[in-house]
């Protein structure tokens, strides 16, 4: 048996590679939208993807199951629970082979034993998977999908906070207490492959580490030590969870209904011409990926700042909508992470790039405001935004801010008004930087506080010292 993890750092998402040697079958779970890279590192070990799964119909990516049936036949196993709302429409009249599994169903690749496990909680539908060798009673390993992290549960709260399903997350973690309670039967030994590591959005204290046990989390995991209190375990998993982006919610959506098929990386167009690059930005939407302070310095119409890397998802994930013409600003070499980061949430629509020294060429450039925490000191009437998650601002505010998480704040500018002006600020000053282009191209004033909310704290101390 060949098992591999297949990490995107910038999501903080684990695809699992299960291979039977003996035959040169392999199962693919959780794969994202961009299949080539399973296919080059699947060829690499000797085996054919001849089945595909994935453990629940997921929020924060697109998942790659529709394009691996179209593209190379392969067999998709679905779970054929989560009632009417969370059940897959999607295979209907798709002409792939799908076939939905219950808990305690099995099915084989190669000499390999798949066992289905309902485990609702995180979502109605979501199931994992025991694996067993050939001719092994016992499994080797458990793919918990957004069930079990290293350190943490997967949240329940997403289909209100993110899908907008009102009043079912106190009965969702209730749920998921039910299916902690199967899970602490299991024997000790039984290795544990999570979907998810540090850095994601689908719980709020995720470990670092790769995988773990069952015994092990069992042990440490701080939500798995209140199984057994219902109404404790419901406060402690409810209590402090991010505020999801907003393309969660039309990531839930396609992955039920279907994804368009890519049949490939986008290619965008090179623009050359800083005149052809000034006049494609005033309609279309520009994503510039360089440093803030360039960016701060000279940008184009219609930018929004969101860096190639893992900021991509929680910036343009959270202003940009997926029907958008897009030209990216970004180097040669961090061109396929980029398009890569975009395609993985449903923007697709990439119709050209340019070089970041091409920006520098063109006449006109837009700036925006920025000041230092000693310059707002001296203001008056001041109107501050902070676009830290909630439970950061409970720790700390300047003055009377409000606060909106930068995650969610297209959804609620209407709490904002446009007559004011608006001092933006976070911990460090780049989630308020981002907050501030996107707020500028709705037609608000603001200014980005330097620093954010760190930076004031350390000059109120020397104030005070």
């Amino acid at each position: 048996m060949l098992i591999e993890r297949i990490y995107d750092e910038d999501l903080a998402q684990a695809a699992w590679l299960i291979g039977c040697q003996a035959t040169g079958e392999a199962l693919l779970i959780d794969p994202e939208r961009d299949i080539c890279r399973y296919l080059e590192i699947a060829e690499k070990a000797g085996l054919t993807i001849t089945a595909v799964t994935e453990t629940h119909i997921h929020a924060d990516f697109l998942s790659g199951c529709i394009e691996f049936a179209t593209s190379t036949g392969a067999k998709c196993f679905l779970s054929g629970h989560g009632g009417d709302d969370w059940s897959y429409s999607w295979p209907k009249n798709s002409g792939v082979s799908v076939a939905y599994v219950k808990d305690g169903d099995t099915f084989s690749v190669g000499n390999i034993t798949v066992k289905v496990v309902h485990t609702p909680g995180h979502t109605p539908e979501h199931i994992c998977f025991l694996i067993h060798d050939a001719n092994t009673e016992d499994p080797i390993g458990y793919v918990t999908g957004d069930f079990v992290f290293v350190g943490d549960l997967g949240r329940p709260d997403l289909l209100e906070t993110s899908a907008g399903m009102k009043g079912v997350m106190v009965a969702s973690a209730q749920q998921l207490h039910n299916t902690c309670l199967r899970f602490m039967d299991m024997e000790d030994y039984v290795q544990i492959w999570p979907a998810h590591g540090a850095g994601s959005s689908c719980g709020k204290d995720l470990g670092a580490v790769s995988q773990s046990t069952v015994g092990y989390e069992k042990r440490t995991s701080l939500p798995l030590q209140y199984v057994g209190d219902e109404q404790a375990f419901v406060d402690f998993i409810l209590e402090g969870q991010p505020e999801p982006p907003l393309y969660f919610a039309r990531m839930k959506q396609m992955n039920r209904d279907g994804i368009p098929v890519l049949g490939g990386l986008p290619v965008p167009r090179k623009i050359e011409s800083a005149t052809e690059l000034f006049k494609q930005s005033e309609t279309k939407t520009v994503i510039d990926t360089r440093p803030w302070d360039q960016v701060r310095d000279g940008y184009l119409p219609n930018t929004i700042w969101s860096k190639a890397n893992s900021d991509f998802h929680r910036f343009a994930g959270s202003y940009v909508r997926g029907d958008e013409k897009i030209i990216l600003i970004v180097s040669q070499g961090e061109l396929d992470r980029a398009i890569r980061n975009a395609i993985r949430i449903g923007i697709d629509n990439i119709v050209a790039w340019a070089e970041p020294e091409l920006v520098l060429q063109v006449e006109g450039l837009e700036t925006m405001k920025e000041i230092s925490a000693l310059q707002l000191e001296q203001m008056d009437n001041v109107h501050v935004l902070d676009v830290r998650r909630l439970v950061e601002f409970e720790q700390g505010t300047i003055g009377d801010a409000i606060n909106i998480a930068h995650t969610r704040l297209l959804e609620r500018l209407s709490e904002l008004d446009k007559d004011k002006e608006w001092v933006i600020h976070c911990q460090g000053g780049s989630r308020s930087a981002a907050a501030c282009m996107v707020l500028k191209q709705e037609g608000f004033s603001v200014t980005n506080l330097a620093g954010g909310y760190k930076g004031w704290k350390e000059h109120a101390n020397c104030s005070l010292a």
